[in-house]
């Protein structure tokens, strides 16, 4: 897999194709029509090849950060920007993804601007229910993934515990260790 899934979410994972964004130099992932649709496959909006075009992915990074504008406004408790809803919007207009069935069993077909569809109606979804309430940034620095915290006691801090949370964890662990042999050295 090229691409990161930490969120289990489409949307959020979505959003997360441009890493580290608020770095001097955020690492991004759809950097070629190839790349929109290595990400299209391994989210499993599609388990047939799409043909994206330079445009679908200047399309695809729109969207995204249509998203993350307004996953960052409801975030922040402020009102969504009209620019990022009608993007979102127009985005979801369009038919989205349907899968079929085939003598061979499921197959999911679709243009990236279905593909593309699919994600923006996610997040609607997402910003438009009762999840909206549970957005959170992940804590770790560098890290400017968006997830839904589902945990009990709304206390998650990071997008994912394989990654983020790991990484946080040895580093406080090694803090404590340093803390200890400087005490005991005294």
């Amino acid at each position: 897999m090229d691409h990161a899934f930490p969120c289990g979410n489409i949307s959020l994972d979505f959003v997360g194709s441009l890493r580290a964004r608020r770095d001097e130099s955020p690492i991004e992932m759809l950097t070629s029509p190839a790349r929109l649709d290595s990400w299209f496959a391994e989210s499993g909006i599609v388990d047939a090849p799409t043909t994206s075009r330079p445009a679908d992915v200047t399309a695809a990074m729109a969207l995204r950060e249509a998203i993350y504008d307004l996953v960052s406004a409801r975030m922040a408790g402020k009102t969504y920007a009209k620019a990022a809803l009608e993007v979102v919007n127009d985005a979801a207009r369009k038919p989205s993804v349907v899968p079929q069935l085939t003598r061979g069993g499921r197959r999911t077909e679709a243009t990236p601007a279905q593909a593309l569809s699919t994600v923006a109606r996610d997040a609607i979804a997402i910003l438009g229910g009762p999840d909206a309430a549970l957005l959170k940034e992940c804590s770790r620095p560098g890290c400017t993934q968006t997830y839904l915290d589902t945990s009990r006691g709304g206390r998650r801090e990071w997008c994912a515990m394989e990654t983020c949370g790991n990484k946080m964890k040895a580093a406080a662990y090694r803090a404590r260790k340093r803390d200890e042999r400087l005490a005991t050295a005294r």
